[in-house]
């Protein structure tokens, strides 16, 4: 096998891998989702952008009230990122969710906490 053959092989190999990693996140990410979807009347999904930088997509389930029952952050630059519970939020009402405030040092996390607060019909 020459030196050539070798690389285009290990670079499809590491982009089927990429393939499969992303597909498995996805399935996780909506497994998250669907659960979430079953604990709340309204479901907010959040997301905030950069390319080099790590994203964050933040999931909240709110009752017919307008309070957090439940919530998930997926946060991560890699396809290895898992959504992760969001317990500090839960019992807060709509109103009391201040991005700025919650999350004084990660505005990635706030802009993803901003754009879920206003779940879309």
């Amino acid at each position: 096998m020459s030196t050539t053959s070798w690389f285009i092989s290990i670079a499809a190999l590491a982009w089927l891998g990429q393939i499969l990693l992303g597909g498995w996140q996805v399935y996780q990410f909506n497994c998250a989702y669907d659960a979430l979807h079953g604990q709340g009347h309204l479901v907010g999904l959040g997301r905030s952008g950069g390319r080099f930088t790590p994203r964050v997509v933040m999931a909240l389930a709110f009752d017919a009230d307008g309070y957090v029952r439940n919530g998930f952050t997926l946060r991560g630059l890699s396809v290895f990122a898992r959504p992760r519970p969001l317990t500090r939020l839960i019992g807060l009402h709509k109103t009391q969710l201040v991005p700025s405030v919650i999350f004084a040092k990660d505005p990635a996390s706030q802009t993803a906490l901003a754009l879920a607060i206003e779940p879309k019909l």
